[in-house]
C-alpha cells in the first residue's frame, strides 16, 4: 500500500504540484522513490575561513551574518553578504542576481551554512553565488556538510516550485513518515552472490548518501534491481512464447531440396548451414519461432531466410519479407523473384508508392492465398493487409523497426514464425537488454574466396590520389562506387552532393560510363540505373544511400564515401559491405575534411582499422551511447533510469545470470523466500513494463 499511495496529499506536494509531476510519470511514493537525482554535489568538506588557503576550492563554511548591502557598481549592482564564523574567520559572500529577493532572505545574526568555490575579493575571501541552507529556521538540513542531490526537472517543475531542493525536502519528508517500512524485494541468496545491500537502504542512500562508498553501493544495487527485472520481463515474454503452439511444418518439400540443388549457384557456408538448421528444428517444432539471425555485412543472412520461407510455401503457408526501405523492398523482390519463380513460387510487392490498381490487385492475392510470399514495407502490417495463412514473417535491418511493429505484423497470422535478420553484430550488453526475449544464431563467416576490404581514411588534399585509386580499378575491369550524402545542392550546407558529383565524374572518367541513383528518383528509374550497374553497362555508379543495402554487384571493387564524417559507424559500414562481393581485392575510400570534432575523427578511424562488425559495433555502443543505439522510443521498451548498458556491462551480464538461475528453480517464484519478489514483480514491474509485456 505503501508504494501506491498517491502523492498529492503528501507534505510539500498538494493538488498543483501533483499535477505537473504527474506528467512527468510521478504519481505514486514508488515513482517518487524512484525519481532518481541526475548528478550530486559534494558539500561534505566543511572548512573554517581561517583555513582557506587556496582559490578554486568548493567547501561550505557554517558562519553568522553580520552585514547585508546592496552595492552600486559603475557597470551592475550586487548583493554583498559578511559573515563571520565561530574561529572568527571573516567572508563575504556575492550575488549579481535575485538581488532584491536576496537580500531579505539573510537577517542579521542569523547563522547559514554556504557552499561554493572560493575566490578573493580584493584583500578577502568570497564565493559567488553559493548554494545556502539557513541553519536557524530548524528542521533537517538538507544541504549542508553532505553530499546533495540535484534532480532532473525543466520550465513546468520550476514552474510550481519543483527545484532540487525542494525535492530532497519533499523525499526527505516521505522516508521520515513511512520510514521505508516495506520488505526486502531481492532475496537472500541473490544479495549474498552479487555482493547487494539491503534495497530499503539503496533507496535511501541515493537521495541522501551518507558518503561517497555508500552511494555507489546503492547506485550499483539500483541499477542491478533495474537490470534484473527487465530481463525478468523479457523471459517472461520468452516463456510466454514457447508455451503458446505454433504452425508446424509438414515436411521438406521437392522446392526445398531444388532450391540447393539447381538453383543456388554456390554452397552454403557452414556458418549458413548451421543457421539454416537451428531454424528448421524451430519450424518444425510445433512452437513459435522467435529468432534473431545476426551477422556481418555479406555472410548472406537473405540466403537462409530465403531458404525457411520455401520450406513454409512447401507445407502450403505463406511467408512475408519486410524490408525498411521502398528501395530496400524492391531490391528484394527482385532477388527473391529471380530465387522463387524458376520452383514455381510466387513472389509479390507492397509499398506505399504504388499505383492504387496493382496495390489493390496483390491486396487480393495476399487474401487469397495467391501469393505465396509478399515482399514490403511497413505496409506490410496496415489494417486493410490480410494474409490468407501467414506462417513465417522475415524482418530485414530490424533495428529500423519497433516492437509495436513487428507486433502488427506478428498479428496477421495465428502465432507465426519469425524471424529477424541484422547486419550490424549485437553487442552482448545489448542483446541481454534489448532482445532478450529472443533466440539468437550467428553467421560468423564469409562466403568463401572473399578477401578483406582494404580501407584509406583521405583527406580533401589528397583527392588527386583517390581519383588515382578509382581509374586504376576501371582500367582493370571492374566498377566503382561514389557515395555522397545528400542529392542535391542546399545554400545552407557546403557538402558536396551527388548531382554535382555525377557531372565532375563524367568528366573525370570520359572513357566510362557512369550512371546517378538517388532517393528522390522514381522506383522505376531507380531499379533501372541499379540493374544496368550489376548488368555491366554503367562503370561508375554515383549515388546516395540507397545503395547501403542490397546491391550485389561482384565486380564492384571500390567504393568512394564523401564526407564520410557526416556518417554513423553502422551505415559506413554497411556501404562499405556493397565492395568485397567477389574474389577480387576491394577498397573502401573514405574522404574527410580533416577539421573534425574528436568523436568524427574516432569513427573514421575504427572504419579504417577494422572490417570486424563486432568490434564496430561495440565502438558504435561506445560512441553514440545506448540511446541512441536501443531507441528505447521507437522500439517500444522503456528507458533505464539509472543503468547505462555501456558502462555496465558486468551489472546487465549479472542480473542475467541470476534471473537464469531464478528460472532454471523456481520460474514461476512459487517458493517462499521468492513472495516478496513476486509481490513487487505483478504488482509494479508488470505495470512499468506493460506497453512490452503486450508484445508476446
Amino acid at each position: 500500500m505503501f508504494f501506491s499511495e498517491t502523492i498529492q496529499y503528501f507534505k510539500g506536494v498538494g493538488p498543483k504540484r501533483a499535477e505537473v509531476l504527474a506528467k512527468a510519470g510521478v504519481k505514486t511514493c514508488l515513482d517518487l522513490l524512484h525519481y532518481f537525482p541526475r548528478r550530486y554535489l559534494d558539500h561534505s568538506n566543511v572548512a573554517h575561513i581561517i583555513e582557506l588557503d587556496s582559490v578554486g576550492e568548493t567547501v561550505t563554511i557554517i558562519a553568522a551574518v553580520t552585514k547585508v548591502e546592496i552595492v552600486r557598481g559603475r557597470h551592475r549592482e550586487r548583493l554583498e553578504v559578511s559573515v563571520r564564523d565561530e574561529w572568527n574567520g571573516h567572508m563575504t559572500l556575492i550575488w549579481f542576481k535575485g538581488i532584491q529577493w536576496m537580500s531579505k532572505v539573510f537577517i542579521h545574526g542569523h547563522k547559514i551554512a554556504f557552499t561554493g568555490e572560493v575566490s578573493r575579493y580584493g584583500n578577502k575571501w568570497t564565493m559567488i553565488h553559493p548554494d545556502f541552507d539557513r541553519l536557524d529556521e530548524g528542521g533537517p538540513q538538507l544541504s549542508t556538510g553532505r553530499i546533495i542531490s540535484l534532480y532532473p526537472g525543466g520550465a513546468r517543475l520550476q514552474g510550481v516550485g519543483l527545484n532540487s531542493k525542494s525535492f530532497r525536502h519533499i523525499i526527505y519528508q516521505l522516508i521520515k513518515a513511512r520510514g521505508l517500512e516495506f520488505p526486502e524485494i531481492l532475496p537472500k541468496w541473490i544479495r549474498s552472490n552479487y555482493q547487494l545491500i539491503d534495497g530499503r537502504v539503496a533507496l535511501r542512500a541515493i537521495h541522501f548518501p551518507r558518503n561517497h562508498d555508500e552511494l555507489d553501493q546503492a547506485r550499483y544495487r539500483l541499477k542491478f534491481e533495474e537490470l534484473f527485472f527487465f530481463q525478468l520481463v523479457m523471459q517472461r515474454v520468452k516463456k510466454k512464447r514457447a508455451e503458446q503452439s505454433g504452425i508446424k511444418m509438414k515436411h521438406y518439400g521437392t522446392n526445398y531440396k531444388k532450391f540447393f540443388n539447381d538453383i543456388l549457384p554456390f554452397e552454403l557456408t557452414n556458418g549458413q548451414k548451421d543457421a539454416l538448421k537451428t531454424i528448421e528444428r524451430d519450424l518444425f517444432s510445433g512452437f513459435p519461432m522467435y529468432r534473431m539471425i545476426q551477422g556481418d555485412v555479406g555472410c548472406g543472412k537473405t540466403v537462409v531466410a530465403v531458404a525457411a520461407l520455401i520450406l513454409v510455401v512447401d507445407s502450403k503457408y505463406q511467408g512475408a519479407f519486410m524490408a525498411p526501405t521502398e528501395v530496400l523492398a524492391e531490391q528484394q523482390y527482385a532477388s527473391l523473384s529471380r530465387y522463387l519463380q524458376p520452383l514455381g513460387i510466387s513472389v509479390g510487392l507492397l509499398i506505399g508508392g504504388q499505383a492504387k490498381s496493382n496495390r489493390d490487385q496483390v491486396l487480393a492475392q495476399i487474401a487469397t492465398g495467391t501469393i505465396d510470399i509478399v515482399v514490403g514495407t511497413h505496409a506490410l502490417f496496415q489494417k486493410h493487409v490480410t494474409f490468407n495463412n501467414l506462417a513465417l514473417a522475415v524482418v530485414d535491418e530490424q533495428h529500423r523497426f519497433g516492437v509495436e511493429q513487428r507486433a502488427s505484423l506478428v498479428a496477421k497470422g495465428s502465432n507465426p514464425h519469425v524471424l529477424l535478420m541484422s547486419a550490424t553484430p549485437i553487442p552482448r550488453s545489448l542483446s541481454l537488454t534489448r532482445y532478450g526475449d529472443l533466440s539468437m544464431t550467428t553467421i560468423q563467416e564469409l562466403p568463401k574466396g572473399r578477401k578483406p576490404i582494404i580501407t584509406k581514411l583521405l583527406w580533401e588534399t589528397r583527392r588527386s590520389e583517390m581519383e588515382g585509386m578509382v581509374m586504376e580499378q576501371l582500367n582493370q575491369g571492374r566498377q566503382a562506387y561514389i557515395v555522397y550524402p545528400q542529392v542535391e545542392e542546399s545554400e545552407k550546407s557546403d557538402l558536396k552532393n551527388a548531382e554535382a558529383g555525377f557531372k565532375a565524374w563524367q568528366l573525370i572518367c570520359q572513357n566510362y560510363q557512369v550512371g546517378l541513383v538517388h532517393g528522390k528518383m522514381k522506383s522505376s528509374e531507380k531499379e533501372t540505373v541499379m540493374m544496368k550497374f550489376k548488368s555491366g553497362y554503367y562503370q561508375v555508379l554515383v549515388a546516395t544511400t540507397v545503395i547501403e543495402v542490397g546491391v550485389d554487384t561482384p565486380e564492384a571493387t571500390i567504393m568512394i564515401i564523401e564526407h564520410a564524417e557526416r556518417f554513423g559507424l553502422s551505415q559506413l559500414h554497411q556501404l562499405r559491405g556493397r565492395v568485397g562481393r567477389g574474389t577480387h581485392q576491394s577498397y573502401c575510400v573514405l574522404m574527410a575534411d580533416w577539421r573534425q570534432s574528436p568523436e568524427s575523427k574516432e569513427r573514421l578511424k575504427v572504419i579504417e582499422s577494422t572490417t570486424d562488425g563486432f568490434k564496430i559495433s561495440e565502438a558504435d555502443l561506445r560512441i553514440r551511447g545506448a540511446g541512441d543505439l536501443i531507441g528505447t522510443r521507437q522500439s517500444g521498451l522503456p528507458e533505464f533510469k539509472l543503468a547505462d548498458i555501456i558502462e555496465d556491462d558486468k551489472i546487465v551480464y549479472h542480473a542475467g545470470q541470476a534471473v537464469a538461475h531464478l528460472n532454471s528453480t523456481d520460474q514461476d517464484l512459487n517458493l517462499p523466500e521468492h513472495q516478496y519478489l513476486r509481490s513487487h514483480f505483478e504488482q509494479f514491474i508488470l505495470s512499468r513494463m506493460e506497453g512490452f509485456a503486450r508484445m508476446d
